[in-house]
């Protein structure tokens, strides 16, 4: 991966970051740390070469597999209210899909423990974000609705596909004093955007918006023997 290719030129360019970042800071992002990492994030190289030119659109881009690397405002509000939240130093995602908002989580929280299902953007993302040399995530090839309970509990969990029901391996891996940020609804149709927080004796739920997400699937990886 060359120095030009991680700065970009023309649509891809860094002039085209800040445009994005200038954005999303319209629509109501308000944290300047999350508008740095967005300026400071080469989204081009999450997605397909033949779709960079489209990377600094707000909009959500197919990655493969039947997902999506998300609209930039989405990823950009769930991180904003993650660290809002909580003190999000180690911070587990559900759903590694490209790399992207990983990546952003990275230049933000000390540690990024990231679990993705499908073995193909597993490999993909993994081997993108060592190249791009973001040295604190950890990566796992499982169903993310499990966790990582080895290194739980986490200040923070963020689910980046939608859920029917919160799953309660999620719940019991949240610490004291911190927040989920995920999706909730049916797929197919509009989902909202929810933040939960544990205190003592129990967890408090606060819905955010609509978004839509493809949903949060169980079960092993169909396309691994």
């Amino acid at each position: 991966m060359s120095p030009t290719s991680k700065t970009g030129i023309g649509m891809t360019s860094q002039r085209t970051r800040d445009r994005l970042a200038a954005r999303l800071q319209d629509k109501g992002i308000t944290d300047n740390q999350v508008l740095s990492a967005i300026r400071s994030t080469p989204r081009h190289l999450f997605v397909d070469e033949a779709l960079a030119s489209r990377a600094y659109e707000d909009t959500a881009l197919p990655i493969g597999y039947g997902q999506t690397i998300s609209q930039p405002y989405i990823v950009a509000k769930m991180t904003e209210v993650l660290l809002a939240n909580s003190p999000a130093q180690s911070v587990l995602e559900v759903g590694t899909g490209s790399g992207y908002q990983a990546a952003l989580l990275a230049q933000l929280v000390n540690k990024v423990y990231t679990v993705e299902r499908i073995r193909e953007l597993f490999n993909q993302s993994r081997d993108r974000l060592r190249k791009l040399s973001y040295r604190n995530i950890r990566f796992k090839w499982s169903d993310g609705s499990w966790g990582w309970q080895e290194y739980a509990p986490y200040d923070a969990i963020m689910v980046t596909a939608a859920a029917q029901e919160i799953p309660e391996s999620l719940q019991q891996q949240l610490k004291v004093g911190g927040c989920m940020v995920l999706p909730l609804g049916a797929s197919g149709g509009a989902q909202q955007l929810l933040l939960v927080k544990r205190t003592a004796s129990q967890f408090e739920r606060h819905m955010l918006e609509t978004v839509y997400f493809v949903p949060l699937i169980q079960g092993p990886d169909p396309s691994v023997a």
